[in-house]
C-alpha cells in the first residue's frame, strides 16, 4: 500500500538540509570544517555516510544544479542582457568552475536530506560484536 506523503516531515527535512544540518534531529552539524564532514551527529548519532559511495547522488545533484544554473544564465545572457560571446563563454566558464564547489556542501546536505526522507535509518539487527568462534564456515 503506498502511504501518502508527509508533508510536514518534508518540509523539515528540506529546511535541515538547506541549514547543512542532521536531517534526523536537525541540531547537529553536518561539517567540521570546510569540505570535511562529520561522520556522525554529535546529537543523534546518525552515521552521514552509510557505506563507502553512498555520496555518488550528491554529484548528481550538484552537477544537475550547476548545469541548470549555467544554462539558465546562458539564457539569460543571449536574450535579455544581449552579452557578446567574447565575454559569455569565458563567464560561463568561470561558472562552470565555481559554482560546484560553492554548491558542494549543500548537494552532500541535500543528498542526505533526501536519502533520509525515502529510507530513513534503522538500527542495526546484527551484533558488531565479534563472535570467538574458531568455525570457518
Amino acid at each position: 500500500m503506498i502511504e501518502a506523503m508527509d508533508w510536514q516531515r518534508t518540509k523539515r527535512i528540506t529546511r535541515h538540509a538547506l541549514k547543512l544540518r542532521c536531517p534526523a534531529c536537525g541540531v547537529g552539524h553536518l561539517y567540521s570544517a570546510p569540505f570535511k564532514m562529520f561522520p556522525a551527529c554529535a546529537y543523534c548519532e546518525m552515521v552521514f555516510a552509510r557505506e563507502q559511495g553512498y555520496f555518488i547522488g550528491a554529484i548528481y545533484v550538484n552537477v544537475i544544479a550547476t548545469e541548470s544554473l549555467i544554462f539558465f544564465a546562458y539564457l539569460l545572457s543571449i536574450t535579455v542582457l544581449r552579452v557578446r560571446d567574447a565575454v559569455l563563454y569565458p563567464t560561463l566558464f568561470t561558472l562552470a568552475l565555481v559554482l560546484p564547489l560553492l554548491f558542494y556542501h549543500h548537494a552532500r546536505s541535500i543528498w542526505l536530506g533526501f536519502d533520509y526522507l525515502i529510507d530513513p535509518p534503522t538500527p542495526p539487527t546484527v551484533s558488531s560484536v565479534p563472535h570467538n568462534s574458531t568455525d570457518l564456515f
